[in-house]
């Protein structure tokens, strides 16, 4: 008997211990705090990375390699722009560069079917890239311009006069 009530006093024990243990279930999330932000090189490093990852049928682990790669390479590439603005010619040869380094870390993450399927589309992803780089760039400047200058004129809105309703006649 007195075996029986340890044996019982322990499980008892034992169970409210592993009670105590367990994590609570997840509270909701609040929705009033803010979400973090992508950058704009995040932006863009993700958007290429997508069209990449879905065009070479790319698994988790190289998709996340991939999103890796392109984040640092965008932004060596961006910083690049940004420093010889004006100037495509040093532009371009000094972001082949990077894009030599994207392909020798690409070779490591990639089968061989997808690095060759990549390598054959290189230019496309660096067109790609440098297409949404420009758009989004001339975006951003028109944006900063109108908050700079906040004149009708900037916005396109034309003020004139009210019309006055035609009369009418009875």
């Amino acid at each position: 008997m007195r075996n029986q009530l340890a044996t019982a006093a322990l499980l008892l024990v034992a169970t409210l211990g592993s009670q105590a243990q367990q994590k609570p279930a997840l509270a909701p999330k609040d929705k009033t705090q803010s979400s973090p932000r992508l950058t704009p090189v995040q932006v863009r490093a993700a958007r290429l990375s997508d069209q990449m990852a879905r065009e070479l049928r790319l698994n988790g682990y190289q998709a996340t390699r991939l999103r890796a790669i392109n984040e640092d390479k965008i932004a060596k590439m961006a910083a690049i722009e940004q420093r010889n603005a004006g100037n495509p010619k040093l532009i371009d040869e000094q972001c082949g560069a990077v894009c030599k380094e994207r392909d020798r870390e690409l070779q490591a993450v990639l089968s061989n079917d997808q690095y060759s399927n990549y390598y054959g589309s290189r230019s496309a992803y660096y067109k790609y890239d440098k297409d949404y780089a420009s758009r989004s760039g001339n975006v951003n400047s028109d944006f900063v311009n109108s908050v700079q200058n906040p004149s009708p004129a900037s916005s396109g809105a034309v003020i004139a006069p009210a019309r006055k309703p035609a009369s009418t006649t009875r």
